[in-house]
């Protein structure tokens, strides 16, 4: 008994791959569920093209006939065995017939019959009026002519010719008070133009050709109608495409004719007029045969009656001049032989005769009677030398008599043949039966609206799938902080989950932005400020960067009014540069909401707009923009308390971004923004800034340098990590360094498998 030892290293690798596929596929399903917008939108786009298509597509109608084919011809059966055996039996299959059913032999006689080369349609139908209106009136073609019901009235065209040149081109046909008028704008050809009179043909000639036209019946004056001739193959190939021809069953002989078309009656006539020419032409062919024997038979008879009529001559005249003559038993034996001798050569002639208007001499049939006849000719011969021996008026006798008899005999046999030919031919109704005539059924088969809506629901479901996938592919968003992390290399400090109420309010009035204390105090959202608030405390600097830059200003006084507030000097760091990779990621939110999570410390925080160009903090803080950031580095004798408002907030001041600067990177950039930073963090225990996005304008890394920490701010499923990755690089290459990076605005749903960064949190309990 042996005892297998599972290899870990193999089981550890096969469970590594089941849980990769198992994490592609459950991410590939999240996609799908996070682009649910774009699909259903794309469903629904593709359902509303489906029910406009079924509205423009026009009724299609079908009918059906059937005809059964006999394997054998039973035309020739009422000859009796010597005709038939020499036209034999032909099978028809009905794989061969299927195709003469299509053939042009068929089906340009009923393109000819019932004008189905004469097109005719209404001009004034456009594409909407077809989507508006359920059945749009087609044309009927009869033997008399093709007609077309307008609203105006009705359309009637006796006959159209047309030559070559002008065949399958559109001309417009409008009734004017004289009669009507036919036209068309030609830049090859040149511009033509015919006037008739209803009711009576009219010839038109042009150097391709004579027009000839024959108009009964138009609408109201002023209502164009299209018409066209088309050239005989493309006729007879549109009707070719519309009729269906197959077998039912396998070698039932039973084919099935199914015609289709926008008209019911219209369809069903032509239908019944392609069987009726199929069945003539069939017809035609089963009886070619025994026409073609009546007709040899018809130029024999007259020769074999007069040659039996001078037999029969010359026999009576040697009787009257010789009279009676008895013959010994010797020549009656010798008659008879030869008798009969020459009546069957005269059979095989006969045969031979017939068999070669069919066959070519080198036929067995043929053959076979040539030897039949070198036989018997030999024996004729022998019978001849010994009938040399009788006597003169003997053998004469014997000669003339033979000769009557035989040509009597061929007479009457031909005779009796023709005639029952001639019977035949009358009963001929060739190998063709029609079982089922087509009928009316007025139930369209196409569009089929259900399949199309469905058919178009799916088609738009894949399209919506398959732009969710391109554009997950192509514009790769932040979702897993692991994942950012490791391709950033700059650690996440904080995961803010979305506020639905705080969001509810920005949609309603961008004006009225409120901090989340005042709206959302329990939710996630706040208590991921809160944590990055915690992370902030801990991991900021104990030496400030612009205190040790301008010591000397550090130890001065800020003005505030009237008073003057003293300020202790602190080495620790206070300054937070908040930035990101582009607009509408939520900075201003960050940053308003973590000096409000300060205050809640005691702590003295002052917010600055720095985004000189585009900065809403005053819409948060409900405080006027003016008198601001800008204005103080514009301004050569500033008071610096001038510009630094209270909120409504007991321990943040704010200070807006002022008015708009020409150059607001170049502001920043002078020593009197460093030496404010320096007065600054002598009076307050923190001061955020929010900055303009990195990629968009330098305003941010200028700032940046004098920071104690420096945040990005980018928002999950939104912001893309190639642009994150970017304007990383662009603070690297300035020599700033990324503290820190906060994942704003994540949403916790079952579309995201990342959402347990903040499902575990601890809320304060209603109860």
């Amino acid at each position: 008994m042996s005892n297998s030892v599972p290899n870990p290293a193999v089981n550890s690798t096969t469970q590594h791959d089941q849980h990769d596929d198992e994490i592609d596929l459950i991410a590939l399903l999240l996609t799908l569920l996070r682009g649910w917008k774009t699909i259903v939108a794309c469903a629904a786009l593709g359902l509303i093209l489906g029910v406009t298509y079924s509205r423009y597509a026009q009724p299609t109608y079908q009918t059906d006939a059937l005809i059964q084919i006999d394997q054998k011809s039973q035309g020739i059966a009422a000859l009796g065995a010597n005709i038939s055996e020499l036209v034999g039996a032909e099978a028809s299959p009905a794989e061969t017939e299927r195709e003469l059913i299509k053939s042009r032999m068929v089906l340009e006689p009923v393109v000819k019959q019932l004008h189905l080369d004469i097109q005719l349609t209404d001009a004034e139908i456009g594409v909407l009026d077809r989507i508006a209106q359920s059945d749009i009136p087609s044309q009927s073609s009869t033997t008399d002519g093709v007609m077309l019901e307008t609203d105006s009235g009705l359309v009637q065209i006796k006959q159209l010719e047309m030559p070559l040149a002008y065949q399958n081109k559109t001309f417009t046909l409008v009734k004017t008070d004289t009669g009507f008028e036919l036209s068309r704008e030609d830049k090859d050809k040149g511009n033509i133009s015919i006037n008739g009179k209803l009711g009576t043909p009219i010839t038109f000639t042009t150097p391709d050709g004579d027009i000839l036209i024959e108009v009964t019946a138009l609408p109201a004056v002023g209502h164009p109608i299209n018409i066209a001739k088309q050239s005989m193959p493309k006729a007879i190939d549109e009707l070719s495409n519309a009729l269906s021809v197959s077998e039912r069953g396998k070698q039932t002989g039973i084919v099935q004719l199914s015609l289709t078309g926008p008209n019911q009656a219209q369809v069903s006539q032509v239908l019944s007029q392609v069987v009726r020419s199929y069945v003539d032409q069939n017809l035609s062919r089963g009886s070619e045969q025994t026409t073609t024997t009546i007709k040899f038979m018809e130029s024999q008879i007259p020769q074999l009656k007069q040659k039996l009529e001078d037999s029969e001559e010359a026999f009576n005249q040697f009787r009257e001049q010789y009279g009676t003559i008895d013959v010994s038993k010797e020549a009656e034996i010798l008659l008879a032989e030869s008798s009969q001798l020459e009546r069957q050569l005269s059979e095989l002639n006969l045969k031979k005769a017939e068999l070669l208007t069919f066959y070519t001499e080198e036929h067995p049939l043929v053959v076979q009677i040539e030897e039949q006849l070198t036989v018997l000719n030999q024996r004729r011969a022998d019978i001849k030398d010994t009938t040399t021996r009788l006597p003169e008026i003997q053998r004469e006798f014997v000669q003339l008599s033979q000769d009557a008899e035989i040509n009597r005999e061929i007479y009457l046999t031909m005779l009796k043949n023709y005639e029952q030919l001639k019977i035949a031919r009358a009963g001929e109704i060739g190998y063709v039966r029609v079982v089922d005539t087509p009928i009316n059924t007025y139930e369209p088969i196409a569009p089929k609206k259900a399949q199309i809506w469905v058919l178009a629901l799916l088609l738009g479901t894949m399209l919506g799938t398959l732009l969710v996938f391109i554009k997950s592919l192509l514009r790769n968003t932040i979702k897993d902080p692991e994942r950012l992390e490791e391709k950033t290399g700059v650690p996440v400090l904080a995961t803010i989950p979305r506020s639905k109420t705080a969001l509810s309010l920005s949609k309603n009035s961008k004006k009225n932005r409120r901090l989340l204390a005042t709206v959302d105090h329990d939710g996630l959202s706040y208590e991921g400020i809160k944590s990055l608030r915690t992370a902030l405390m801990f991991a900021m600097p104990k030496q400030s960067k612009i205190a040790s830059l301008y010591s000397d200003i550090y130890s001065k006084t800020l003005s505030t009014g009237e008073t003057q507030a003293s300020v202790q000097p602190n080495k620790q760091g206070k300054i937070i540069v908040i930035s990101g990779e582009s607009p509408g990621i939520g900075k201003s939110f960050i940053a308003s909401n973590l000096a409000e999570t300060f205050s809640q410390l005691n702590k003295k925080v002052l917010v600055i707009d720095g985004d000189m160009r585009r900065g809403e903090l005053h819409h948060i803080f409900t405080i006027a923009q003016t008198n601001g950031l800008g204005d103080y580095l514009t301004e050569e004798a500033a008071a610096l308390a001038d510009f630094i408002h209270p909120t409504s907030f007991e321990f943040i001041d704010f200070m807006p971004r002022g008015k708009h600067p020409s150059n607001p990177a170049s502001l920043l950039s002078t020593d009197k923004f460093a030496q404010m930073l320096a007065q600054l963090v002598g009076f307050y225990d923190y001061i955020i800034i929010d900055t303009p996005p990195v990629l968009a304008v330098s305003d941010a890394i200028v700032t940046a340098q004098y920071a104690d920490k420096v945040l990005m701010v980018t928002r999950y499923n939104h912001s893309i990590e190639g642009q994150l990755n970017y304007a990383l690089k662009q603070m690297h290459k300035a020599h700033i360094e990324v503290d820190g990076i906060v994942l704003n605005d994540v949403v916790q749903s079952i579309t995201s498998k990342y959402s347990y960064h903040y499902n575990y949190a601890y809320g304060n309990s209603k109860d």
